[in-house]
């Protein structure tokens, strides 16, 4: 597997993925903190500054340099910005890269997150090399269930996690690079 030295933002028929930048934040931040929306990912602070902070700790960080995420903001080809979606290298797994991703609200239920998604790992097998692409989502998640499946991920396994006194069921999805 390699990192993107050179990356340019990644277009689909409807949407464009390119590099979130601190300007993004206040946009992610209104829809990630949506209690609905919240309950499904994982980023602990979703104010404005804390979505800010994360960003700029992301933007020195090559896709699919190993240690941590970095995050694409999805923006409609005709308008401005549905959601974001991640990538990290999985830690101790090489050739593995995690996707991520939240679609805000206003536009789900549109194909959005299936389309953004399936761009991410195809430039994840033909730009970095992966060998295998995952997602992770709650057990009850089932519209990210369903992008996972829409974009060729199957099911690999089902676990419990905790997150300090709560407990909790997920599941984890993979697609090979050979299909």
């Amino acid at each position: 597997m390699r990192a993107d030295d050179d990356f340019r933002p990644i277009t689909t028929e409807r949407l464009l993925l390119r590099r979130s930048v601190a300007g993004d934040a206040e946009t992610i931040s209104a829809y990630r903190s949506d209690p609905a929306v919240h309950a499904m990912q994982g980023w602990d602070r979703t104010d404005p500054d804390g979505v800010r902070a994360e960003i700029e700790e992301m933007e020195d960080r090559k896709p699919g340099d190993p240690g941590g995420w970095v995050q694409f903001t999805v923006v409609a080809r005709d308008g401005g910005i549905v959601g974001d979606v991640g990538l990290s290298p999985a830690d101790d797994e090489t050739g593995v890269i995690k996707v991520g991703y939240t679609i805000d609200p206003r536009f789900q239920s549109r194909g959005y997150a299936t389309e953004a998604v399936k761009a991410l790992v195809d430039y994840a097998f033909t730009t970095l090399d992966a060998d295998i692409v995952r997602a992770y989502a709650g057990a009850e998640n089932i519209p990210s269930i369903r992008v996972m499946e829409k974009v060729g991920m199957r099911f690999m396994e089902r676990f419990q996690g905790s997150d300090g006194e709560e407990t909790w069921t997920g599941v984890r999805y993979e697609v090979t690079s050979t299909g």
